[in-house]
């Protein structure tokens, strides 16, 4: 399979996010409200009926999740590790760290939901609902963790709070009760969740920048090698340890090299941190995202 090809429509839509919030009067303002339609409601509902329709195995889930929840602690622990290397370690900003720690473990909903149901059909979108129900609140509080001494916000209500992980317990309860959406509401839903696909990668676009990456680049390139080699080269390791199907590993391997949350930035800002240096991150991850998604699918996933 080339899977640079079978990405390529999809990241043509963030390039098409970036150029039109950068060249039309479609500026930032404009996409802010798109990433909060697309976060309150359309991936909700995406997320909701991806779960619902397909009936869930909790046997076979139960060992991708264990897998998704190890890769995820395993990736927090490294990326809180880098200031105690040897030698590099002591050269890092403590506080740039504290703030994009968090682009090395985290990953873009908009992008995974897009590519899963590509990669491995509807048992992989609803594979990747399960994986991002369970790994929100993990990686919610290992990004926060480093910066808790701005926090202002308990992590229980926030996580509680977070639109995607209600939708995903939902929908696992649902599913569980053998709930199931009406037939004469399925287009509507279907129609939906295309929708939030698209507005999402292009939300995802528009909101990169290049900005103060220059100003911490050791640090930068530390980050993002973890994000896009150490997570991959986890997952792989992961699979084999829970020793995952192949559907379940291409989503695994998936899951973990797709571009860092580009909220990434919103929440350093929020909590006094530098957003526009963490903002570049992201872009950077976006644009990286483009290599690392072909290698973890096309070199670590025959390794399985």
């Amino acid at each position: 399979m080339n899977f640079a090809q079978l990405l390529f429509p999809d990241f043509s839509l963030i390039l098409c996010g970036y150029l039109v919030c950068r060249f039309t009067v479609l500026n930032r303002k404009v996409w802010e409200q798109v990433e909060s339609l697309v976060y309150y409601f359309l991936f909700p509902v995406l997320l909701f009926h991806s779960i619902v329709k397909s009936p869930l195995d909790l046997g076979a889930a139960s060992s991708l999740v264990g897998a998704g929840l190890s890769l995820g602690v395993c990736g927090i622990l490294l990326s809180y590790s880098l200031p105690h290397w040897p030698w590099i370690g002591r050269r890092l900003d403590v506080r740039m760290h504290a703030a994009s720690a968090q682009v090395a473990f985290r990953f873009n909903s908009f992008i995974a939901l897009a590519l899963a149901e590509k990669v491995a059909g509807p048992q992989g979108l609803l594979m990747i609902s399960v994986l991002i129900g369970v790994c929100v609140p993990l990686f919610n509080v290992g990004a926060v963790w480093p910066m808790a001494r701005h926090a202002n916000r308990g992590f229980g209500r926030e996580l509680l709070r977070n639109p995607l992980i209600v939708a995903t317990l939902s929908g696992l309860v649902a599913n569980l009760l053998g709930f199931s959406i009406p037939v004469w509401a399925e287009p509507t839903v279907n129609r939906i969740g295309q929708a939030s696909l698209a507005l999402g990668l292009l939300a995802a676009g528009a909101g990169m920048q290049f900005g103060m990456l220059a100003s911490a680049k050791t640090l930068g390139g530390l980050i993002l090698a973890c994000k896009h080699l150490g997570m991959p080269l986890i997952a792989l390791g992961m699979a084999h340890l829970f020793r995952l199907d192949p559907t379940q590993t291409t989503i695994l391997l998936m899951f973990s090299a797709v571009p860092t949350a580009s909220s990434c930035y919103v929440l350093a800002a929020r909590m006094g941190y530098n957003g526009p240096y963490v903002a570049g991150l992201v872009t950077l991850s976006t644009v990286l995202g483009v290599v690392s998604l072909p290698f973890a699918l096309g070199v670590l996933g025959p390794m399985r």
